[in-house]
């Protein structure tokens, strides 16, 4: 699955926009795999039911993953 990436910061939390679709302020990561997928959410926040939201992201075209700063 091609995918593309856009990320917010704020002092507060992190926000990463996943879409399968191009988008002009998104980023392309490349055509990947669903291993490489799920380990992709993996490290962008560790403990994530990463199947869960692949199937999401395939179903949707688009995942939102909300990171709350601590």
């Amino acid at each position: 699955m091609k995918l593309w990436i856009f990320e917010e910061e704020a002092p507060t939390h992190r926000l990463v926009r996943f879409n399968s679709e191009a988008h002009s302020l998104y980023r392309y990561v490349g055509d990947l795999n669903d291993e490489e997928i799920c380990a992709f959410f993996l490290a962008v926040k560790p403990g994530i039911d990463a199947e869960k939201n692949l199937k999401l992201l395939k179903y949707f075209g688009y995942l939102h993953i909300f990171l709350i700063k601590k």
